[in-house]
């Protein structure tokens, strides 16, 4: 397990309590990338199956999305804001694991478009994230 101080938690990404995030695409664009904090994979361990949605469904905030498996658990995933999936990482039907090893690049689970934006505004930065975490400890 890692210390809180050795957890990656880009300043660019948003926090949920259930250690979920949500990160701005490229400029101009108007979708987030979803996925698991590196909190959240260190504590589930070894990921080995990935549930995620349909490109398409639409859900309200705090709407159970997918689920991940792992040698130790079965956790639901939680979307972040309001929004419809505009695509799934397919890769991860095959290689769950990269959730483990690049939870913020090749292992993202969902890409959102918000019903509104706003709605990022809510959620933790990194630095509030990390002082939630510290709490854990």
């Amino acid at each position: 397990m890692k210390s809180i101080g050795e957890l990656v938690l880009p300043d660019n990404a948003r926090y949920t309590e259930n250690h979920e995030y949500a990160m701005h695409g490229e400029s101009g664009d108007d979708w987030v990338q979803v996925g698991l904090s590196d909190y959240a994979q260190d504590q589930l361990g070894d990921i080995v199956y990935v549930e995620l949605p349909d490109i398409g469904t639409s859900y309200a905030k705090d709407d159970v999305f997918g689920v991940v498996e792992s040698v130790k658990a079965v956790a639901e995933l939680y979307i972040p804001v309001a929004g419809e999936v505009v695509a799934i990482n397919g890769a991860l039907e095959g290689t769950p694991e990269h959730v483990n090893d690049d939870p913020y690049g090749n292992g993202w689970l969902i890409k959102l478009k918000p019903d509104d934006m706003d709605e990022m505004d809510v959620l933790m930065i990194a630095d509030s994230y990390r002082s939630m975490l510290k709490g854990t400890e």
